[in-house]
């Protein structure tokens, strides 16, 4: 199964070590269970410009796409996506005014311009609120969040759902697979690595 390819359903899940974040994109068995490896990715933590790799499995030894930042340190920059060979395949941008109340990313595809926000108007608030306490931003949030992304035409693009778990994972859904999957995962990614900048 390859994420370039008709893949409507996976999960993202976070593994946290001391110097990178590292991400699991695995398909979703018939039972709702993590199933085969897609991609694994891995994001330096503090870096100049942002950039995060998706490899084959955890040995990185075949790089399968990647996005990365076209400004450095800017917190309305637009990330590209790129292929394997370096080839453009997808951007996506926050709208960091929109984000103010309820964070907002603009995702572009080959056929597909979206627009995706937090689901829940609440929990976007008591989020910020909790981030802003001094006291609580060692503990994990609590909240779960869930974007949707949406075309011109109102249709869903993408969703991804934080599951509850001590660590973050993320089931993610593409209907009918019209987005191409390395960049909904790129995204995916993207929403939890990038989402407090």
């Amino acid at each position: 199964m390859e994420l370039a390819y008709g893949v409507e359903r996976f999960t993202v899940a976070q593994k946290i070590t001391m110097m990178v974040n590292r991400y699991e994109i695995r398909a979703v068995n018939d039972d709702g269970t993590p199933g085969e490896l897609l991609a694994f990715a891995q994001q330096k933590r503090a870096a100049f410009r942002e950039q995060v790799t998706f490899y084959r499995d955890e040995s990185r030894g075949t790089a399968l796409f990647s996005f990365k930042a076209r400004q450095r340190l800017d917190v309305g920059a637009t990330y590209d996506v790129m292929d394997a060979t370096g080839q453009p395949i997808g951007s996506f941008r926050k709208d960091f005014r929109a984000s103010i109340l309820r964070s907002t990313w603009h995702l572009e595809a080959a056929g597909i311009q979206a627009r995706g926000s937090e689901r829940s108007a609440g929990v976007a608030v008591a989020r910020r609120i909790w981030e802003m306490l001094p006291v609580l931003e060692a503990i994990p949030s609590p909240f779960l969040f869930h974007f949707d992304f949406t075309d011109q035409a109102g249709q869903t693009v993408m969703t991804s759902e934080r599951g509850r778990s001590l660590r973050d994972r993320y089931v993610v859904t593409v209907p009918g697979a019209r987005l191409d999957g390395r960049v909904a995962a790129a995204m995916a990614v993207a929403l939890d690595a990038l989402q407090s900048r």
